[in-house]
């Protein structure tokens, strides 16, 4: 039960948080972009099962590769694209401490 409240308010409160404490400005835009980072679950569709709650996302799904999140990293250096960068990386980072609670 744990594991699933640290995985789901990784991927859901952290990302409302800094909308809200980061960005005042523009604070609904932020959090609706690091809230669409979850998108890239998509790739949990080509795995059988879909769903293992034993199985470690990281290294096993294409859009959780060591590529992928090289590439997500990169996005961070970008004016234009940085934002959607923290976002995928606030995915992995829920997907890491999912994998670490998991042993």
């Amino acid at each position: 039960m744990f594991r699933v409240f640290v995985h789901y308010s990784i991927h859901f409160i952290v990302p409302i948080a800094i909308g809200l404490f980061f960005f005042k400005r523009h604070r609904t835009k932020v959090i609706l972009i690091l809230l669409a980072g979850i998108v890239i679950d998509v790739d949990h569709l080509w795995a059988d099962p879909i769903f293992d709650p034993e199985r470690c996302s990281i290294g096993f799904h294409p859009l959780h590769s060591y590529w992928a999140i090289a590439t997500y990293f990169g996005l961070l250096f970008f004016k234009k694209t940085w934002i959607f960068g923290l976002a995928l990386l606030i995915h992995i980072f829920a997907d890491v401490m999912d994998c670490f609670l998991m042993f």
